[in-house]
């Protein structure tokens, strides 16, 4: 070809071209005007009279070329895409230069992507370390608990920096039991790729990040919250890293004790929202208890071989047939069956709730039954996706049937409400257990009631008959203990 049909194949950026364009200017150049365009006489004289003024071109060039970056795809308009050959000379040269200028560019662009990689995997580890969804999933039912005590007003603001100190306090709680747990994780096919076990971070690098974690959730729910608060994310951290976290190799119990700490949360919200935690909290604080041992039972069984390698106790592993882990999965099942009606007769949420709530625990005991019936994989893996599906629904549920709290409900509140629904000679033993009595009547037939125990037939009896007998005998009991009090005085 007569003319050269792209010198440089390349991308740049329009600052790029125009600081070319400079360089051509400089050097005495006329742009060109396309493909085909011919350079000016004073370029011809140039290459032709000075060898070292073109070489000092190339490397201004090449230097430009460099510092742009050599991506492909595009001719350089104007003056480059226009140039002669300047003899055998000039096109060794310019050849020389534009390899040159897309190697430091490929070189650059290595060690850029490097960068940007290994960002974002120090970022996808500390996501690992925090555990984010579990700890996504804690700051949702922390931000449940502070809606369900709110009033007629939410306060966003102040129910973000909770989710917020939240998130930070649980992040500090997941590493931390992580840096304990390395040498097992090793030993298990479902955390052998963690940031610790597979070696591409140190525990020092690790306790670092849970400490800067775990302080500023702490100072945030302190700062931003109350004092309530705060120490309730401190004692979560310190029982999750420091309870929790050694009992999973010691004890089976250690399933409860972790029910427990994901049981603290919703408390969180609520002691930030309201400054207590009176009866309505804890109800909330019980449908994440009891929620749990379904969800981690079946978790236990489903990863029955992992968790024997990596050392830990759980019930699946002394459970060869699995009935025990099902049974209490149901069992714990049907403790969150009444939740809902709590719920009501704690003053935060209406009825259509309790029933929502109702229908949901039928769909988790259905799944534990399930599992009861014939523990298997398959069982487990069915119950498991039932109780991820229960959560999120039951607190959307109880957003949406939110009653503004007053705090007007206390514990003998709550107690005579739930005694109101049961029948009447159950709640007045119940009653009389909960120090609710609520007249002499009742307390006589508690009294009938515990007398006759022994005899299931007539143990709830409560004819009037019975009752005006137990009166005149404790009427008459009392009169013998006056006269004898008397007598002693009187001798």
């Amino acid at each position: 070809s007569e003319y050269w049909p792209c010198a440089f194949v390349c991308q740049l950026s329009p600052r790029r071209v125009r600081s070319l364009e400079d360089v051509s200017k400089r050097e005495h150049l006329t742009p060109g005007h396309g493909l085909g365009a011919r350079p000016s006489s004073d370029f011809w004289k140039m290459a032709s009279g000075s060898q070292n003024h073109l070489k000092r071109l190339v490397t201004q060039l090449g230097w430009q070329l460099a510092r742009g970056g050599v991506e492909g795809g595009m001719a350089v308009p104007g003056t480059l895409s226009g140039m002669r050959p300047c003899g055998l000379l000039g096109r060794r040269v310019l050849s020389t230069g534009a390899a040159s200028c897309a190697s430091a560019a490929s070189r650059a662009g290595s060690e850029g992507a490097k960068a940007g990689s290994g960002l974002r995997r120090l970022i996808h580890d500390y996501k690992q370390l925090s555990k984010f969804k579990l700890s996504s999933l804690v700051v949702l039912t922390a931000s449940a608990g502070f809606v369900a005590a709110s009033g007629e007003d939410i306060d966003y603001a102040k129910m973000a920096w909770t989710c917020l100190g939240t998130l930070g306090a649980a992040a500090a709680a997941n590493t931390l039991n992580q840096v304990y747990e390395v040498a097992n994780d090793r030993l298990m096919s479902r955390t052998r790729n963690r940031p610790l076990p597979a070696g591409r971070m140190g525990r020092l690098h690790a306790v670092a990040f849970a400490a800067v974690c775990g302080a500023a959730g702490i100072w945030v729910l302190h700062d931003k919250t109350n004092d309530l608060t705060a120490a309730l994310g401190a004692a979560n951290i310190l029982l999750y890293a420091a309870v929790y976290t050694p009992l999973k190799q010691i004890t089976i119990a250690n399933t409860w004790v972790g029910a427990v700490v994901g049981a603290i949360p919703p408390l969180m919200g609520w002691a930030s929202a309201a400054g207590e935690l009176d009866a309505g909290a804890i109800v909330l604080a019980a449908a994440l208890f009891f929620w749990q041992m379904p969800h981690f039972l079946a978790l236990a069984w489903m990863c029955k071989a992992d968790y024997t390698a990596g050392g830990f106790r759980m019930l699946s592993m002394v459970d060869a047939t699995g009935r025990r882990t099902a049974l209490a999965a149901l069992r714990h099942s049907i403790y969150i069956a009444p939740i809902g009606l709590l719920a009501v007769l704690s003053g935060f949420a209406t009825e259509p709730f309790a029933w929502e709530a109702a229908a949901l625990a039928a769909y988790l005991m259905y799944g534990s039954a399930q599992f009861a019936r014939q523990p298997s994989q398959a069982s487990a893996r069915k119950l498991f996706k039932s109780s991820l599906l229960y959560l999120p629904v039951l607190l959307a549920a109880l957003g949406a049937h939110r009653v503004p709290n007053n705090h007007a409900v206390d514990w003998n509140t709550l107690s005579s409400r739930v005694l109101d629904c049961l029948p009447v000679a159950l709640r007045t033993e119940l009653g009389r257990a909960c120090g609710v009595v609520e007249d002499a009547a009742a307390q006589l037939s508690g009294t009938l009631v515990a007398n006759r125990i022994t005899c299931p037939s007539k143990a709830y009896g409560d004819s009037g008959e019975e009752l005006q007998e137990q009166r005149q005998e404790g009427e008459g009991e009392q009169q013998e203990g006056d006269e004898q009090e008397q007598q002693q005085k009187q001798d």
